[in-house]
């Protein structure tokens, strides 16, 4: 494929019908598993603290994602503020939790996408967005019009609804997920969200659905594809050897990150079992879990 698929939706109408239907979510909302069920539409807000529009803390060439996603040239990454999850180690928690940033229209979101085209990046990346797909893709639309050209990252946390995550089926080109932990009580107690196992599962089985596994282009920057993320914490809260089986199911070479750099940020200190850095031996039994996965590092 010589360009991004979703121009193939742009010039059939469908994108136009998504953007649409897409912002229908928003009046009475239902974007994201909270499904709040606020009027976004009237700038009323729910969990995430997000009305009409969306609202972006930062953007620039990102040079410390995983090499298929930074390549050579960067990746031109969006900050957008708020979060459908209030994680207590959250290392951007000004962000996430206190909504630092500025509200953009959907013209000047789509100008921040051409900007970092025109700085040569290789790709998109919007960092949590589950909340905000509406504006995402009501952005995207006018971007295309006006000559964006290069690939979309989806850069999630994994908490997201399935009708959103099908409204971006041959929109988005690259997935980049988080998978937290598959203990439900984990992710009520430090990400403050209900049955987040069930909805990060179907949702990455979604995402792989609709891209498959890591494809990358000669230079070994992605083209196409589904990474996943996971981040090993103290106490095996992670529950790292369940998540890394899950993957394993999903397809025995799936690309996964396996990551060290926990720290206790934020409220961790406040939770005795999170407030210390993972030890040498807790990292080696995760990468022994991972055996047979396609590990991708930083």
């Amino acid at each position: 494929m010589e360009y991004p698929y979703y121009l193939t939706l742009y010039e059939s109408g469908e994108l136009k019908d998504r953007v649409e239907r897409a912002k229908d979510m928003l009046l009475s909302c239902r974007v994201c598993p909270h499904e709040c069920g606020v009027n976004r539409l009237d700038d009323d807000t729910g969990y995430c603290k997000t009305g009409r529009y969306a609202r972006v803390s930062s953007y620039f060439p990102h040079r410390g994602e995983e090499f298929p996603i930074r390549g050579y040239r960067g990746s031109g990454t969006i900050f957008f503020s708020y979060c459908n999850m209030r994680c207590v180690y959250c290392q951007n928690y000004e962000v996430s939790h206190l909504g630092e940033g500025e509200e953009v229209s959907p013209e000047e979101l789509a100008g921040i996408m051409l900007e970092l085209q025109k700085l040569g990046v290789h790709n998109v990346n919007l960092v949590s967005p589950s909340h905000v797909v509406p504006q995402i893709l009501e952005a995207l639309y006018i971007a295309i019009e006006r000559g964006l050209r290069i690939p979309i990252v989806y850069n999630t946390s994994s908490f997201d609804s399935l009708e959103s995550l099908r409204l971006l089926d041959g929109v988005v080109d690259i997935y980049l997920a988080d998978l937290k932990y598959l203990n439900r009580e984990f992710g009520r107690k430090y990400s403050r969200v209900k049955d987040y196992p069930r909805h990060a599962k179907e949702a990455i089985r979604e995402m792989y659905r609709q891209v498959g596994n890591l494809e990358v282009d000669k230079d070994g920057v992605a083209v196409r594809g589904l990474i996943v993320r996971h981040l090993v914490l103290p106490n095996d809260l992670s529950t790292t050897g369940e998540v890394l089986r899950f993957l394993r199911e999903i397809d025995p070479k799936l690309a996964v990150n396996v990551m060290d750099q926990y720290y206790p940020f934020y409220k961790a200190k406040d939770y005795p079992e999170l407030a210390r850095r993972i030890t040498g031996e807790e990292f080696r039994r995760a990468l022994e879990e991972a055996k047979g996965l396609t590990l991708v590092r930083d």
